[in-house]
């Protein structure tokens, strides 16, 4: 064990190793002295430094060892000594048993109740260890894997001897199968796994010989696990009845919903079935019933697109248009846009299908088009609810285009998604759904177009030289930015940037290799990349001449626009994203 310190504090520890400044260190020990807090609690707070940072430098203070524990590192056997559900409550884990003594990664090691209550239940002495709650929860959750795998194995027992040979019958596959209680642990597993690990989707995919099941994270599908493939029929069964789908029928695609609870986070679900030759495929839709609302520059938008992008939320009237395809990112940028906007002063209303966000404040509608509620025909009585800004999910056919358009016109700021490739391809597009030319010219204030890529893992970053050829692509990316006057004189930020990778004496690209932390992926989480078009002078002459979208794009660069692509290759150089993730998403 580490000796205790007396004679320091979080906070000097931290500043020794170079992790707060010394502003901040006189901050937090001024705020300290006159509210009375503790110096734990306000550099908690205040999120001056990472979770694994604070808890090395709290442990250095109180003499209490850190570990970083890794999901193998839990023996099974551990946690008949400790088991699961106690683990979890008390966030401790144990790691580590010798005769009477039994190790254990606490993520508040000076409770001594806690401590306490682990000795009386082992009957072993507790050596605290002090780690991060993300720890507690990814090594837990591992085992939530393991105890799936054992749910698994107790229904195929039961449902072996009853349901499976009935399966023909609806009447008692669903009293045998649907309210079958190991069958109903197993779903509620899948669920639980997949709102704890942030995935967006779920896919269950019958093979021939088993069933697959895949989650969707960070934008990628990863295979989990596969389940027996005759408990597949149980397990669709059982989320059609939890959705209100039909479950007799089975040759026709059919769509559901219904919400699940983890914790304090409740989750819509929206369920779509497809038959395949192998059974049905299931298709599951996390959507978070409070999503996250970010900044513009945490959603990563900086230089000169963040500042033209607000000046344009800014303006009273016109259309704002956000592109990109599936799964871009485009509507947590129009919520992040709404709650920057939304005041007591203004009346906002959002047509959605569905209402993947909440934004407090804001009235949000579900289309629901069995009812006649369309984006059409919301649009047209949007117009009698006096509204300041209007939010339209998407933009799919000429109807839509005009009454938006429409609506931008006549004084109102429109915000709205459209699925093209760039933001220059978006004004041919609205040209070919039939909007006039001058109707477009006098109503879009801009267009940005959007992709997400993973960021490189920070526990297992690499760096490398990229072959000659892609080293050759990399520096004519920063040559014609370097010469764009625009972006150098107008954009200090990337100017900044461009002028610090063209110093360097050989480029660099960044990868990782793959850790328990991101799951042995090389990326963790996602930031944006963007490319903005400001409707110009330049840009609205070439709109009334119907210029293609190439034409567009290159007067649009002239004009300061830095592509999806360059921007990507930026956030490739300085180490945020790889090489790969900007390809993936540009090309």
């Amino acid at each position: 064990m580490i000796k205790l310190d007396s004679t320091k504090t979080v906070a000097d520890v931290l500043y020794e190793k170079k992790l707060i400044s010394s502003d901040q260190l006189s901050a937090i020990k001024f705020e300290s002295v006159n509210t009375g807090k503790s110096i734990e609690a306000i550099i908690k707070d205040r999120g001056y430094v990472s979770s694994e940072d604070f808890a090395e430098a709290f442990g250095e203070v109180y003499g209490i060892e850190f570990v970083n524990l890794t999901p193998g590192q839990i023996e099974p056997s551990l946690l008949d000594i400790v088991p699961l559900d106690v683990a979890r409550k008390y966030r401790v884990a144990p790691f580590k048993v010798e005769e009477n003594k039994i190790s254990l990664a606490m993520v508040d090691p000076l409770d001594l109740q806690t401590i306490d209550f682990i000795e009386r239940k082992t009957g072993k002495k507790v050596i605290p260890y002090i780690t991060t709650e993300k720890i507690i929860d990814r090594v837990l959750e591992e085992q939530k894997g393991k105890e799936l795998g054992e749910e698994i194995t107790a229904a195929m027992a039961e449902i072996s001897q009853t349901t499976l040979k009935i399966e023909e019958s609806h009447a008692e596959l669903t009293d045998a199968t649907i309210r079958d209680a190991p069958i109903a642990r197993v779903v509620g597993m899948i669920l639980e796994t997949a709102v704890k690990s942030g995935a967006s989707d779920i896919h269950i995919e019958p093979e021939e010989n088993e069933c697959r099941l895949r989650y969707r994270v960070d934008g990628i599908l990863s295979e989990k696990r596969t389940l027996p493939k005759e408990m597949t029929d149980s397990v669709v069964a059982r989320i059609k009845i939890l959705s209100g789908m039909k479950i007799d029928e089975k040759r026709l695609p059919q769509d559901g919903r219904f919400k699940v609870q983890v914790g304090k986070t409740e989750t819509d679900l929206r369920v779509s079935t497809l038959p395949t030759v192998y059974g049905e495929k299931v298709v599951i839709r996390l959507l978070k019933e409070e999503g996250t609302v970010y900044t513009y520059r945490d959603l990563g938008m900086r230089g000169l697109v963040l500042k033209r992008f607000e000046e344009m939320t800014l303006k009273p009237n016109g259309m704002i248009l956000v592109t990109g395809p599936t799964s871009s990112g485009k509507t947590v940028t129009l919520a992040s846009a709404l709650s920057r906007l939304n005041t007591v002063r203004v009346n906002i209303i959002t047509l959605e299908d569905p209402v993947e966000i909440r934004v407090p404040g804001v009235n949000q509608v579900q289309v629901n088009p069995q009812a006649g509620l369309t984006f059409a025909t919301g649009l047209r009585s949007f117009l009698r609810q006096d509204p300041n800004i209007i939010m339209v999910g998407e933009v799919r056919d000429g109807e839509t285009a005009e009454l938006a358009v429409h609506a931008a016109l006549t004084g109102h700021l429109v915000l709205s998604t459209l699925h093209t490739n760039s933001a220059s391809g978006a004004i041919p597009r609205l040209l070919d759904m039939g909007v006039e030319d001058f109707f477009l010219v006098s109503t879009v204030i801009g267009i940005l177009a959007q992709r997400l890529v993973g960021k490189v893992c920070e526990y297992c970053k690499e760096e490398y030289e990229p072959p000659k050829e892609i080293l050759d692509d990399l520096t004519k990316v920063l040559d014609e930015l370097s010469s764009n006057n625009v972006v150098m004189t107008k954009d200090p930020e990337t100017a900044k940037l461009v002028k610090t990778l063209k110093a360097k004496k050989a480029l660099t690209l960044y990868r990782g290799k793959g850790c328990p932390k991101c799951e042995n992926r090389g990326h963790k989480g996602r930031i944006g990349i963007f490319e903005l078009l400001q409707m110009s002078d330049k840009i609205g002459e070439a709109t009334l001449e119907k210029f293609p979208a190439g034409k567009i794009e290159q007067i649009a660069k002239g004009e300061g626009t830095i592509t999806l692509l360059q921007d990507g290759i930026l956030r490739a150089l300085e180490g945020t994203t790889s090489l790969e993730e900007v390809m993936r998403v540009t090309k």
